[in-house]
């Protein structure tokens, strides 16, 4: 990745950076996994890899590979808001067996990242281990003129300072995008502080999900190991409800990974709009036929009743139409102001200005309010919420909308 990224030339690596550029299908492996028990979790690892080809078709001796979890915030592993340290460390002892050299990293929105680090468990797996917690505070912005929609990226120097990159996303529900899972995982590359800033360049979700595949091309992880043994669904990324999928799945094709969770989840995968634009810019493969499932049949862990939008996106891309119906049919972010503790995390994290919400002098000892017109409804505040204070609504003629469709085209 360092060659790769330092001179941008266009070369592969030579170990597998996945299969969407070949007429072959891509792999996933579906292994179920019913806890995270240490040693389940290792077992299920191992025979993951290895029905891949095992761990020598991607990472060499006396490479250093960055593992990529996705810890949003500080939370503890029971939370189940990040990827489980068990799964963390799993992976790392399988490519220590392998005299690979591992670090750990992800950036957060906000809190110290020590913090994030400590409470999610993954300080105690770099200490259990003796690995390297790698730097994703400070980035260097790097050229990327092969991207389609971002021809820049801001990088944290522990992902340029690594060989290769695998990522270990949370299957989860999210607002903006409808999930996050493994292409999403890598927006964690850029420093925290810089993710707000690309949320206001990019209030719609094509544009933004087209960044988010430019960005997987420039990174191209290795291997996608994605924690779904407890998803989230509902108010996710870090609000919603604990979900047992019992799954562990394994891919070096991230589009076919997110493609594969979506027909598990009962959602056409092409609503998930990164894997849409992951097929259009060759990441990887969204169609079933150009998917080849290994391990167990994906029939098992199938979940028609996990909560997640199902319905057409009625968001735009230009920004006239957007303004003037957005507040009529799009979902926006509201307080509970019974759960509302007042610490103003959520005020802190909007990255509009002026702000999206703010505190009202006239309302002391309440929470902040909203201004709809302002909002782009990116659901930062609602990610960052310690709380779970903040949820979605839907307005009315929205709800109409959706009706009108479900009996029209029956999903």
């Amino acid at each position: 990745m360092k060659q790769k990224l330092n001179e941008m030339n266009g070369t592969e690596s030579p170990i597998s950076v996945g299969q969407n550029a070949s007429s072959q299908k891509s792999r996933v492996t579906l292994v179920r996994c019913e806890s995270y028990e240490p040693s389940e979790i290792s077992a299920a690892v191992r025979r993951g890899i290895a029905l891949l080809g095992g761990i020598g078709q991607f990472a060499r001796s006396s490479e250093n590979i960055l593992l990529k979890p996705n810890l949003l915030s500080a939370h503890k592993p029971s939370e189940n808001v990040t990827t489980h340290p068990e799964i963390v460390k799993a992976v790392a002892e399988v490519l220590i067996g392998n005299n690979v050299t591992v670090t750990i990293g992800d950036s957060t929105p906000r809190g110290r990242l020590a913090t994030v680090y400590r409470t999610t468990g993954i300080q105690k797996v770099a200490e259990d281990l003796g690995l390297t917690l790698a730097d994703f505070e400070t980035g260097r912005q790097v050229s990327y003129p092969a991207g389609i929609r971002n021809k820049q990226f801001t990088i944290a120097e522990g992902v340029l300072k690594a060989d290769g990159l695998f990522s270990l996303p949370k299957l989860k529900t999210h607002h903006l995008t409808r999930f996050t899972a493994t292409i999403k995982n890598q927006y964690g590359c850029i420093p925290g502080i810089l993710k707000p800033a690309l949320h206001v360049a990019l209030p719609g979700v094509d544009d933004f999900s087209k960044m988010l595949v430019d960005l997987n091309l420039l990174l191209r992880p290795r291997l996608c190991i994605m924690d779904a043994i407890e998803a989230m669904d509902g108010n996710g990324p870090s609000s919603g409800t604990t979900y047992h999928l019992n799954l562990l799945a394994f891919s070096a094709d991230p589009v076919a990974l997110d493609s594969v969770a979506c027909r598990i989840i009962d959602i056409k995968p092409e609503m998930v709009r990164t894997n849409y634009w992951g097929a259009q810019f060759g990441l990887g493969k969204m169609d079933d036929a150009e998917i080849e499932i290994l391990g167990e049949d994906i029939s098992k862990f199938h979940a028609p009743d996990f909560k997640i939008e199902r319905q057409p996106e009625m968001r735009f891309n230009e920004a006239w139409r957007y303004r003037r119906l957005k507040n009529y049919i799009t979902h926006r972010p509201v307080i509970d102001p019974d759960k509302c503790k007042m610490c103003g995390e959520c005020v802190d994290q909007c990255p509009q200005i002026p702000k999206a919400l703010s505190w009202r002098k006239t309302q002391a000892g309440r929470p902040p309010v909203f201004d709809y017109l302002v909002c782009i409804r990116c659901f930062c505040c609602q990610e960052v919420c310690p709380h779970k204070a903040i949820d979605i609504k839907v307005p009315v003629l929205r709800r109409i909308i959706d009706k009108c469709y479900k009996i029209m085209y029956g999903d």
